[in-house]
């Protein structure tokens, strides 16, 4: 069965969709004895754009009721952390890898139905995290305010006293997107040495005290004029070049990483088996083939179709970028961070 969507005006149609998916569950399970609708409660970061369309395909194939609980990476994160002693929600969707990682103790592990098709360099191991979308980091510019010519060639650049208070960046305590640019500049200048965290000051410093609350700020702020530059997404970027946005992408010299977002099982979830069936849905082949059609998303899957109108992933200059190291240090990474932001370092 093929997903029912067919360009992005049928997606963008839906975003108003799932106005009546919030109701709460009073049941104690997956059942639907009774008359009782299975359940499932989400907690994701995602824009409204992929999220409508992809649960309202998952809610009319399987009659499962989705309450979806929007935030950021980092306040979601802490709230699954609060919530362990009786978790409220199901399933993740979809922050950084890294970032879940970092909170592995609060997911159950669940091997996917469709693992064997996922690229393994996107795979845990572990199996604390299903990979949903790989997502080189670039740095996004607006073609009105960046002279053709002058466009940055890399991380260096934004250093560049001509680009203070003009780059827009997110709170990598909030976004988890955030944290992996921050990992990925510590591992592009030097994580060891102490050279990365020189350069991580500097553009601090370039960006003049101006952080961003969340991600989605990043990229329509560049859009809007707002900045001149953003670090953010491929794939969000893309979005608006496809919407006609008269902005460019840049992919550093020094070269990115391509760390998948990802879903999670939540520990002690009250519906598992419907968690576990949205899972394989968001990996099952027709999704995966909808978010590089519809949102220029880089498939984890073996079989997908390549990207149209973007370098393919062996064209990317990719970082050695150490996903163990940036997981496992994450609180002391972002704890750095607000030491240089609050003047203590």
């Amino acid at each position: 069965m093929r997903l029912k969507l067919a360009g992005m005006a049928s997606l963008l149609a839906l975003t108003t969709a799932l106005a009546g998916c919030g109701a709460s569950d009073s049941g104690s399970g997956d059942s639907a004895q009774g008359g009782k609708k299975e359940k499932l409660t989400l907690y994701t970061p995602n824009g409204a754009e992929i999220n409508n369309p992809i649960i309202k395909e998952f809610q009319d194939r399987t009659g499962i009721e989705v309450e979806m609980i929007s935030g950021g990476t980092g306040d979601l994160l802490k709230r699954v952390q609060a919530e362990a002693s009786s978790p409220q929600g199901d399933v993740f969707w979809a922050g950084g890898a890294d970032s879940l990682e970092a909170y592995s103790k609060y997911f159950e592990p669940y091997r996917t139905a469709e693992y064997d098709s996922l690229l393994p360099q996107y795979t845990d191991k572990n199996d604390i995290y299903t990979p949903f979308a790989a997502l080189p980091m670039i740095i996004m510019y607006n073609k009105d305010l960046v002279k053709a010519g002058e466009e940055p060639k890399g991380w260096a650049d934004l250093t560049d006293p001509k680009w203070k208070g003009k780059i827009a960046y997110a709170d990598p305590s909030k976004s988890g997107s955030s944290f992996t640019q921050l990992a990925t500049f510590l591992t592009a200048f030097g994580k060891e040495d102490g050279k990365g965290w020189e350069f991580v000051k500097k553009f601090y410093q370039n960006l003049d005290g101006k952080i961003l609350s969340g991600s989605g700020l990043v990229y329509k702020s560049v859009a809007d004029k707002e900045f001149a530059l953003g670090v953010t997404m491929e794939e969000a970027a893309e979005r608006y070049i496809m919407g006609g946005a008269n902005v460019g992408i840049i992919y550093p010299s020094e070269g990115t990483s391509s760390v998948p977002d990802a879903a999670a099982l939540i520990k002690g979830a009250k519906h598992p088996d419907a968690a576990k069936k949205f899972i394989d849905f968001l990996v099952g082949k027709d999704v995966q083939e909808l978010i590089g059609k519809e949102f220029n998303r880089r498939s984890v899957r073996k079989d997908a179709t390549p990207l149209q109108g973007l370098p393919q992933s062996d064209e990317i200059k990719l970082l050695d970028y150490d996903f163990a190291w940036a997981a496992s240090n994450k609180t002391d990474i972002i704890g750095r961070f607000q030491n240089i932001v609050t003047g203590v370092e």
